[in-house]
């Protein structure tokens, strides 16, 4: 139970109590647990876009729906992106890119990556036919989460001299990202059938190739890129939905 609280403690802004004593072991074991905490926040976000879409506009309603989505995590991902943005768009050699990452200024690059991702997650949200809105929304947190599974599972950290993400390392499995594999199909089955199950499937994918993108951009995974694979992994299930429904494949 600990190791679950921990993982909500460390992807979302829910405060726990101290008296929990939750120590850095336990946030070190929560990692299998991550999905388990995108789907709390994915369930949240679809029952309050239920509520919003119902009394405001859909653009508005998308809006406020994304701003929850960003202010449940505090940020934490998208800081992420921006950070991996200013890195890898850098051109610069590995040990530079990693020093640009770790500066907490933004960057033009980081920006840029901040806002299209958010003008995408808001547009894709308010063109998603109204009977899938629910449960690409259940998905969106979910995938994100275990993407950073899969990242993490596949990869070294990056940094000699250790950084936040380095407590997940010593207690990854390979088991972690079959887990994530399994979740996500089982997940996507049950709530929007084989597009459901596709767009999973589409968001693994996406997670091995952007692990194999980081890995030779900087040999392994910092807590900036598990960042910037949470965040355009959740980009995915709404992209899947929106291509099969302009093709008319079962929505």
């Amino acid at each position: 139970m600990k190791r679950f609280l921990a993982a909500i403690q460390f992807l979302t802004v829910v405060p726990l109590p101290a008296s929990l004593a939750i120590g850095e072991r336990d946030l070190g074991r929560s990692a299998p647990f991550f999905p388990l905490v995108g789907l709390g926040i994915g369930a949240v976000a679809a029952g309050l876009d239920c509520l919003w879409s119902q009394i405001l506009p859909l653009t508005v309603a998308s809006i406020l729906t994304v701003i929850f989505l960003l202010a449940a995590s505090g940020g934490l991902h998208l800081d992420g992106l921006a950070d991996t943005a200013d890195g890898f768009f850098s051109s610069r050699p590995r040990e530079k890119i990693l020093a640009i990452m770790r500066d907490s200024r933004t960057g033009p690059m980081g920006v840029m990556a901040i806002v299209l991702v958010l003008i995408l997650k808001i547009t894709l949200l308010a063109s998603l036919p109204a009977a899938a809105r629910w449960w690409v929304l259940l998905l969106t947190p979910f995938a994100g989460r275990c993407a950073l599974l899969v990242q993490m599972t596949l990869l070294s950290y990056a940094r000699t001299e250790g950084g936040l993400a380095s407590i997940f390392y010593p207690h990854r499995s390979r088991l972690h990202a079959v887990m994530a594999l399994a979740a996500l199909a089982v997940v996507g089955w049950l709530a929007g059938g084989w597009i459901g199950v596709a767009a999973g499937l589409f968001v693994f994918v996406f997670s091995l190739l952007f692990a194999a993108y980081v890995y030779a951009k900087i040999g392994g995974f910092t807590g900036d890129t598990l960042g910037a694979a949470c965040e355009l992994s959740e980009l995915i299930p709404a992209f899947v939905c929106i291509v099969c429904a302009q093709r008319g494949w079962g929505i």
